[in-house]
């Protein structure tokens, strides 16, 4: 799979802009998720064609807060990725790897798993 940056729903446009000046020496794919695709497979959406592109759920929920999806990034890039954002100064608190466990998902039950793993280790659970 070849290395790309999915952007879920960052509609403040400052910080998109600073997102993407941080991560430009790293030369990576960036790709902005438009909310019509949020019910497509994640791993669609990240390039791997194979599993179509229907949809695998209607329109859901607003999602509450901006998604980054790492797709095909090696330890060593991944880190390089994070480095960069905490540098920028961004806080970005949902941050996904994508896996053959999640490809198969939408962005909406992707960012509720990732949202509730955050909420879980940083003690605030629902």
């Amino acid at each position: 799979m070849k290395e790309a940056i999915l952007l879920v729903h960052f509609t403040d446009r400052a910080r998109r802009n600073q997102l993407v000046k941080a991560l430009l020496p790293l030369r990576l794919p960036l790709k902005e998720i438009p909310q019509e695709d949020y019910g497509k497979r994640i791993g669609y959406l990240a390039g791997v064609k194979e599993l179509g592109a229907e949809e695998t759920q209607s329109l859901g929920e607003e999602l509450s807060g901006e998604l980054l999806v790492m797709a095909g990034l090696s330890g060593q890039r991944m880190d390089q990725v994070l480095r960069s954002i905490r540098k920028s100064g961004i806080y970005i608190p949902y941050k996904a790897v994508l896996t053959p466990s999640n490809q198969n998902w939408n962005v909406w039950e992707l960012f509720e798993e990732i949202k509730k793993e955050h909420e879980k280790m940083s003690g605030r659970e629902t």
